[in-house]
């Protein structure tokens, strides 16, 4: 196979797919096994709606799921029917290693936590090829330490890691990858590969395992019809798996280092009723039989007949110092099952799939970067892949299984998301982390599909537009934010994912037309719900809660003020206003040849101008404070309007709302353009608080006119703050709190209380909003790209006639091209190795530098130490973080087309 055939082979499967080809259903088999299935909303049948302990990490070992299955770097179908995964034991563990490990909200100093090390190292968009690694350690797994550890820990001290316990002391540890290749959509190949790190001789059970998810034991629901699917041994060693909907499935286990056929034991995916009965009275089927056979030695704990609905190849193996051993597996459709299973071909097909991967990111891949680099680019596409998941959960199936509340319980999320009872998912869905975050969250979703449309186009389209079909979409038109509550908010950033999602993925002329307008007439509708909810006096500025920026300020703005009053907010309102200019753009490139959307276009170009106005009001109204030369949200109470003082990127997000209007395209619309005339003509008094209109000639593209909420001296004002190494700007990206904030907390008093915000670069000292949520100082992935975008139109528009000081103070002058740019290096910074071999995200120590087995393993954290860079939060939530890729092609191509194909390193820049 040539380079050319290879690369061409990954992109010949995404095309038969979007035009449904027979035999083209490669995405039916992949990654979409949850990490966490216990502790989640749908899996909790309390009457308190305590999640966490409604469905515990332990009862997992034993209670069956209604909603789903989880495991270890795992592969399923796409209705979650016949799950594969891991379980291992080292000899020593309690349980079987059979899901991973880590510690609930209430357990950890910073909220929930995973506590392991495992990897994402590659996939392809169709998952014709996949690889991960799970790192295990010989000794016994410190569960205990870990919840003890952490538990005596302040918020001010760091999580204690799996990596803090020593238990990788001495290179004692395995690790295990996990290899999938499709010989053929349904025709999946399984190979693990075990290494011995350590100095030592070291055995390790190995149980690759396959359960049907259990479909049957809940009643009148949408799935108990089916017929009890089945794993039954065959005459030949092979496993039989028999499924109403899935067919009829060969499994086929090799036999090992010792080259003989591994022992297959069977048991149901039932809840262990009897679990805490003697063991020696234990009788068979339960989910947990396989720890109890292989752990304690319960021999009567599988089933006597080699059939069930869970069934696992043992493999006892001892793998040598510094050696691996092979295991090999290969599940496909019975009829069509080659013989032999592990030819030549077996192995044969992996090294062409690794190809294909190969080849499809080398064409999917600007050739500026350099190795380091296409590693990041590579682990953070193969992190967003593998974070698909099967999301499964139905409202009003899953109300009518929870017990009546208790009386006494005032807390509103007993019966959460009773509204929603027309909530239908069951779908493939981009999840921002399938252990922390197993559920999708909608503004972390718009995202994602950024980094999506360059792998995956179609599935990016079709992701967007699902949050907006009517088994989704709220009727009264708002978009589910995420299982918690999904009456909650997001900012409104869906508009803005599909028209950007419509820019990039085709040429002009021959780009998804379709996909844009659907998904436009339904952003119809969700504009209306926010226009209506969030506008408290009809002004045109918003309130309420915008989940993502809770904790930047003083109050939960969620909930009801303590204050009295409400909060207007420039956040919330700046957010609406780009929403409108989303719906702009949207309204526009649909007009062109269907003048239905010419009104549309009006309309949402007026309302823009009514949020500005309202924003800037020189009446004592408005949220511009114009002796500190920031925006600033407003409380109003007892007739007055009090400016929050607070630095943080609350008052920057109006700069995101810049837009574009060509001339071109606007003469083309004769009716907006008389609206738009007269605008200009009887509202001059805009230009006095926005940029309204302004005019140039343009650059190539005729005359432009550029629309942004602050003029172009508020604009300058604000990024004096903006790239003030003293205040946002941080060596690796844009602060979400200025660091003015450290020295000089704002404090606000309320009936008797104080409240404070202080910046805190790390993970957050209050537990007024749970978990480990914190936006009082640490750096943001999706805000900082939203101000680049930001920066690049301002740019577009002035070109080098606007040049400001970055740093601020520092004499050098850049345009807000170069400005885009600078911020982009500081962010990738927070990835790449430095002159030492220090990645700033990680800073756990030495291992992380010096260890060929660990040193090019890359994690894409939630957020980053505003300081130090180091990563925080979710340490797998590649979703949003995944927005690293764009930001390296972008640096890419500007080091190409400067005449630089051999890129510097970013840290020669930084030291300078």
């Amino acid at each position: 196979m040539t380079r050319i055939d290879a690369s061409r082979a990954e992109l010949d499967r995404l095309a038969a797919e979007v035009r449904r080809d027979p035999d083209s259903n490669w995405k039916r088999w992949g990654p979409y096994l949850s990490e966490r299935q216990w502790g989640t909303v749908r899996e909790d049948k309390s009457p308190d709606g305590r999640v966490w302990r409604a469905f515990t990490h332990d009862e997992a070992v034993w209670r069956a799921y209604r909603w789903g299955e989880d495991g270890i770097l795992g592969l399923t179908d796409r209705q979650c029917r016949l799950a594969f995964s891991l379980a291992l034991w080292n000899g020593k563990d309690p349980i079987l290693k059979e899901r991973l490990f880590g510690l609930s909200g209430p357990e950890g100093n910073h909220g929930e936590d995973v506590k392991e090390c495992y990897y994402y190292l590659d996939s392809t968009p169709s998952h014709s090829y996949m690889k991960g690694l799970y790192k295990y350690p010989q000794q016994e797994f410190p569960y205990e330490l870990l919840r003890t550890a952490n538990s005596e820990r302040s918020r001010l001290e760091p999580e204690y890691e799996l990596t803090d316990t020593g238990v990788f002391d001495g290179n004692r540890y395995f690790d295990v990858f996990v290899e999938y290749a499709k010989a053929a959509p349904e025709d999946i190949l399984i190979r693990i590969t075990v290494a011995n790190r350590g100095p030592k001789k070291a055995r390790l059970h190995l149980l690759p395992q396959f359960v049907f998810r259990n479909t049957w034991s809940w009643g009148e629901t949408s799935e108990s019809h089916l017929a009890r699917p089945s794993l039954e041994l065959m005459e030949d060693g092979s496993v039989l798996a028999e499924h109403e909907t899935l067919g009829r499935l060969r499994i086929d286990a090799d036999g090992g280092p010792r080259g003989k056929a591994p022992e297959w034991i069977f048991t149901e995916n039932e809840t262990n009723s009897w679990r805490h009965e003697k063991p020696e009275l234990s009788r068979a089927s339960c989910k947990d039989a396989f720890h109890l056979y292989v752990v304690n030695g319960v021999k009567q704990a599988v089933n006597l007949k080699p059939r069930g609905t869970k069934a696992a190849a043992v493999y006892v193996i001892d793998v040598p110092a510094e050696g691996e051993r092979e295991i090999r597996l290969r599940l496909r459709p019975q009829d069509v099952a080659p013989d032999p299973p592990f030819g030549d071909e077996f192995q044969q097909t992996f090294r062409t799939r690794i190809d294909e991967a190969d080849a499809f990111y080398e064409s999917k891949t600007c050739p500026g970067l350099d190795e380091d680099e296409r590693r990041v680019l590579r682990q953070a596409s193969a992190g967003l892949l593998w974070s698909k998941q099967f999301y499964y959960y139905v409202v009003n199936e899953w109300l009518d299984e929870k017990p009546e509340p208790d009386p006494m319980e005032t807390d509103p999320m007993v019966l959460r998301n009773r509204d929603w009872q027309h909530l239908y998912n069951r779908n493939i869905i981009s999840m921002p982390d399938k252990w922390e975050y197993p559920w999708y969250a909608a503004w972390d979703s718009a995202f994602h599909m950024l980094p999506f449309a360059n792998l995956d186009p179609h599935f990016a389209r079709e992701q967007l537009i699902l949050f907006l079909r009517e088994w989704y979409m709220h009727p009264n038109g708002q978009i589910p934010a995420y299982e918690w509550n999904f009456s909650d908010v997001n900012p409104p950033v869906h508009a803005w994912a599909c028209w950007r999602i419509y820019q990039m993925t085709g040429t002009p002329g021959k780009r998804d037309r379709e996909f844009l307008a659907r998904a436009f007439q339904k952003l119809l509708l969700n504009f209306t719900w926010w226009v209506n909810r969030k506008d408290v006096r009809g002004k045109h500025v918003f309130t309420g809660g915008f989940l993502g920026l809770d904790n930047i300020g003083i109050f939960d703005r969620s909930k009801p003020l303590p204050t009295g009053g409400h909060l207007e907010q420039a956040d919330g309102t700046a957010w609406m206003a780009y929403y409108c200019s989303s719906m702009l753009s949207i309204a526009f490139e649909l007009a062109d040849g269907n003048p239905a959307y010419e009104d549309m276009a009006s309309k949402f170009f007026e309302h823009y101008v009514a949020i500005a106005e309202a924003m800037n009001s020189l009446d004592g109204t408005g949220l511009w404070d114009e002796e500190d030369g920031f925006y600033y949200d407003h409380l109003h109470i007892n007739g007055r309007s009090i400016p929050l003082k607070i630095r943080s990127m609350v008052g920057i997000i109006p700069l995101f709302t810049v837009d574009i209007l060509y001339e071109r395209v606007i003469g083309k619309l004769p009716g907006f353009c008389k609206r738009m005339n007269w605008f200009l003509e009887h509202r001059q008094d805009l230009s006095e608080f926005m940029t309204y209109m302004e005019k140039n000639d343009g650059n190539g593209e005729g005359s432009q006119r550029l629309l942004a909420i602050p003029t172009r001296d508020r604009l300058e004002r604000i990024l004096k703050y903006v790239l003030d190494e003293n205040e946002f700007l941080s060596p690796f990206g844009v602060r979400s709190l200025s660091k003015y904030h450290l020295e000089h907390p704002f404090v606000f008093g309320s009936n008797g209380d104080e409240m404070r915000v202080q910046y805190v670069p790390g993970e957050s000292d209050s537990g007024m909003f749970g978990g480990n949520s914190n936006w009082r100082g640490p750096i943001w992935f999706p805000l900082n790209y939203l101000l680049i975008e930001a920066f690049e139109r301002y740019h577009q528009f002035y070109g080098d006639s606007l040049k400001v000081e970055c740093p601020t103070g520092s004499g050098n002058m850049m345009n807000l091209k170069e400005v885009a740019d600078e911020i982009r290096r500081r962010l990738v910074r927070l990835f790449l190795a430095d002159e030492e071999g220090v990645r700033p995200s990680y800073a756990r120590g030495d291992r992380f530098t010096n260890d060929e087995h660990w040193t090019d393993l890359v994690l894409f954290y939630e957020y980053f130490h505003g300081d130090t860079g180091r990563g925080l939060g979710a340490n797998h939530q590649t979703g949003w973080t995944a927005l690293v890729a764009p930001i390296l092609e972008s640096l890419a191509r500007d080091r190409a087309e400067a005449g630089e194909p051999d890129p510097t390193a970013f840290w020669a820049d930084a030291a300078r």
